[in-house]
């Protein structure tokens, strides 16, 4: 039997970076300082120095689509997190209810869109200073002492650590230095805004230098509850990072790394947007049960920024971590030892029902995660050949302990009009259900590629990956009663029934293995200098998912057990891109065109109603993604930078006949033989058990999506020092996508444009001074929109910020 943990072996890294550096002599001279990050070794000739396939190399000369993103370039445009970095990578998608539920996706390919569970992995990998972070949550917090970014398209497995089927987010952050050096910046905006950072190193022996770095975001919310008084949608993020590198010889560098991040956000909340007939029974829709109830929403504006949600909020969470990282120069390449520890502690509130009536009296999972990773990796470049060669160990443990409570109005709003149940508010109201759950993840990994330059044009590169994946989950869901009574679920009263209906008391423990091997192939040609072309095909593998939020139940009730675990995703890639520099390299113009084809996708299949389950994994038939991708920027002088780029993705299930039904098909009675549903938003009409959504659109993606902008400067004089004043504008456009994983008329995201614009001074000694203002012509947008449970109609959205102004002070020294 497969061990259940790794963690003997995953710190078997830290042990030998430990045996490989014991022997090791200090140097009589100070050593020379370490090399430059990716960041610094942008060259006049406008190369931008990648390390994306675990080497430094100009991003012109690899065969992979890959978006730069440097420390300037995000700290000017506010890209102090994903959410703000999808604005300059158009192919990215982020989506976040909360911290939890956050969705980072590549080409509308990645996670599920919905309630998200521990159960699946990601396939967009998230990697800072070459250590994997498996929470999607990470990427809420801000970025921290960040030399670049790199967004690569496609699978990544026979390179990184985890196998990533969507693609990767490399991030790489300054490193120590043995000169001293530092940078300080401070910003204020309206809403209350506030970041500071603040980032020093310098050396602290002839061998050892350290650095350390601090990050702080406040700001209050964009949306007025008016229920507490309170603005949530607030920002309340602190960061630090500490790094202690350690330099014995020219051919081994040691890194110790540890970091805190930390968030207490009054967060997250939702506004009314509208609402939508479904085909339950007209009194049992959202109109009729409020009415019922004398309840209004606030404003039926949802750009009034108003809300009344009268439970707590809460989106309090820390992630943090400790590695060790040993890059030795051995024999003709460089052996690399990543040993990492990670943790998150999550701690939400929320407000289920998306009113102000207490329906939902208390909607809460805490939850823990320790992980452990180990890489070791070989690379060597040569004249001909090039490859590298890696083993990955990951193993996860994730406990949860929920709760979830219905209140006063519950009854009323759950239990049928008529029913007499339906007006005794003590049937429902403290019925509580109490869940555990436990996960257990473990993952080894064998991979490597090489690249084999066939003639000084013609690059062959090969790539494998061996992947063995255990998965453990247990799950217990037990209900009490207001009165503190606990319901086994046996229960035939009519009054237990109608609770019952609610939360139903469920025990499951999926568990199963996996193992698949990925595979690709890149082929280049160097059809002139400055001139790439490449073709790519790859075989990939998401892992098995298991069902760590309950099970479905069948007619009787019953969980389904076979549910308990879906199967692998299998994937099959295709890619054509062409990379051009002309204009004496002042001007770059990149192309792609993809076919991403999945089958057995996993998706989330969401329960429309407040109890039994939150949500549910399932396997869908096939899904594609293809499009097209540009990426054009231009520098004719010192003076003037301009860039755009665009991707059109046509993202789709190509079969799914399963599939849950959008809120205008649901809510009715079930068909039966022989019966036909009723239209769309037929009250009281049939439903049909299930959709066909075959053939449309992917959640969350829009068809066209742009980034653009330019920055112009002059020489000037400003506070007795030289530099240059500088005006920039970016912008980004998104077309419309649906926002519901089954589309729905009502869940339809209009496609909206946001402008930012900078005005400043900068000097080449590291002096910023600028003012900024962001979606600067106050677009209303929504960044997603909900489906209130019960499939009363109801419709809650998340409207993006609103115009924001501020202005930032830098200083490098």
């Amino acid at each position: 039997m497969y061990p259940t943990t790794l963690r003997p072996f995953l710190l078997l890294g830290a042990g030998l970076t430990a045996l490989l550096s014991a022997p090791a002599k200090a140097q009589d001279e100070t050593p020379a300082a370490p090399p430059p990050t990716a960041a610094q070794e942008e060259q006049d000739n406008n190369d931008i120095i990648v390390t994306a396939r675990r080497r430094s190399e100009s991003a012109q000369d690899i065969p992979l689509a890959v978006s730069v993103i440097d420390a300037r370039q995000l700290d000017e445009t506010g890209a102090f997190n994903v959410n703000r970095l999808q604005q300059l990578a158009p192919t990215l998608q982020f989506y976040s209810s909360n911290p939890r539920n956050t969705a980072v996706n590549i080409r509308g390919l990645g996670v599920p869109f919905g309630l998200t569970s521990d159960g699946f992995e990601q396939g967009v990998g998230i990697y800072v200073d070459d250590v994997y972070y498996s929470r999607v949550a990470s990427a809420t917090f801000d970025f921290l002492d960040v030399a670049q970014i790199e967004v690569l398209r496609g699978p990544q497995g026979t390179l990184y650590g985890k196998n990533t089927t969507a693609g990767a987010i490399n991030i790489q952050t300054n490193q120590p230095s043995f000169d001293f050096e530092g940078r300080a910046e401070l910003s204020l905006g309206n809403f209350e805004f506030r970041q500071a950072r603040l980032a020093v190193s310098g050396p602290l022996s002839e061998t050892v230098a350290a650095r350390v770095a601090f990050s702080g975001t406040s700001r209050r919310g964009t949306i007025r509850n008016v229920t507490s008084g309170e603005d949530i949608q607030s920002l309340d993020n602190l960061g630090v990072r500490a790094q202690l590198l350690w330099e014995p010889t020219d051919s081994l560098r040691v890194t110790l790394v540890g970091d805190y991040n930390k968030q207490d956000a009054l967060c997250c909340g939702s506004v009314f947007v509208r609402t939508g007939a479904t085909q339950r029974p007209l009194n049992r829709q959202f109109a009729a049960l409020a009415a019922a109830q004398n309840y209004a929403p606030p404003s039926t504006n949802p750009f009034d920024r108003l809300s009344d949600l009268d439970s707590r909020l809460n989106a309090g969470n820390v992630i943090a971590g400790a590695s060790i990282k040993l890059v030795w120069d051995v024999g003709p390449g460089t052996f690399t030892s990543v040993s990492a520890w990670r943790t998150w502690d999550w701690k939400p509130e929320n407000d289920r029902d998306f009113t102000g009536l207490s329906i939902v009296a208390l909607s809460q999972n805490p939850s823990q995660q320790d992980q452990y990773t180990q890489e070791f990796r070989y690379a060597y470049s040569g004249e001909r050949f090039d490859f590298v060669i890696g083993a990955f160990a990951f193993d996860q443990r994730i406990d949860t302990q929920g709760t979830e409570a219905q209140g006063r109005a519950a009854s009323g709003w759950n239990i049928a009009p008529g029913n007499a149940l339906s007006l005794d508010q003590t049937v429902l109201d403290g019925l509580t259900a109490r869940n555990t759950q436990s996960l257990e993840s473990t993952s080894v990994a064998l991979f490597g590629q090489l690249s084999w330059k066939v003639t000084d044009a013609f690059t062959i590169q090969p790539g494998l990956r061996l992947n063995y994946d255990k998965k453990s989950g247990f799950y217990q869901r037990r209900v009490f009663t207001g009165t503190g009574a606990e319901l086994t679920g046996r229960e035939t009263d009519a009054r237990s029934r109608a609770q019952l209906a609610i939360f139903t008391p469920q025990v499951s423990a999926p568990e199963d293995t996996d193992r698949n091997l990925t595979y690709d192939l890149t082929a280049s040609y160097e059809l002139a200098p400055d001139v790439l072309a490449y073709g790519t095909y790859a075989r990939s593998f998401k892992t098995i998912g298991i069902n760590q939020n309950g099970l479905p139940t069948d007619a009787a009730g019953q969980p389904i057990a076979a549910a308990g675990t879906i199967r692998p995703e299998k994937v099959d890639h295709f890619e054509l891109g062409l990379k051009t520099q002309f204009w004496d390299r002042n001007a770059t113009l990149n192309l792609a065109a993809f076919r991403t084809d999945i089958r057995d996708y996993q998706a989330t299949v969401i329960n429309g109603e407040f109890g039994v389950l939150r949500g549910f994994l399932a396997n869908a038939g096939k899904v594609r993604s293809q499009g097209i991708e540009a990426d054009f920027s231009i520098r004719p002088s010192q003076r003037f930078t301009a860039y755009t780029s665009g991707a059109w993705t046509d993202a789709k299930y190509v079969r799914f006949v399963d599939a849950p039904c959008p809120p205008e098909l649901a809510g009715g009675t079930t068909v039966g033989a022989g019966q036909t549903p009723s239209a769309p938003g037929t009250p009281g009409g049939l439903s049909p058990a299930n959709c066909d959504i075959s053939g449309q659109r992917l959640p969350g993606v829009s068809k066209w999506a742009f980034a653009f902008g330019a920055e112009g400067n002059i020489p000037a004089e400003f506070l007795g020092k030289t530099g240059e004043v500088y005006l920039g504008y970016d912008g980004s456009y998104r077309s419309d996508f649906s926002s519901n994983p089954s589309p729905s008329a009502y869940t339809h995201v209009e496609g909206y444009h946001l402008s930012n614009f900078r005005l400043g001074f900068r000097t080449e000694d590291g002096l910023n001074l600028f003012a900024w203002v962001r979606n600067a012509f106050d677009e209303d947008y929504f960044e997603q929109l909900f489906v209130g449970p019960g499939n009363t109609g109801l419709i809650a959205g998340l409207p993006g910020d609103p115009r924001t102004w501020g202005a930032t002070a830098s200083i490098a020294f």
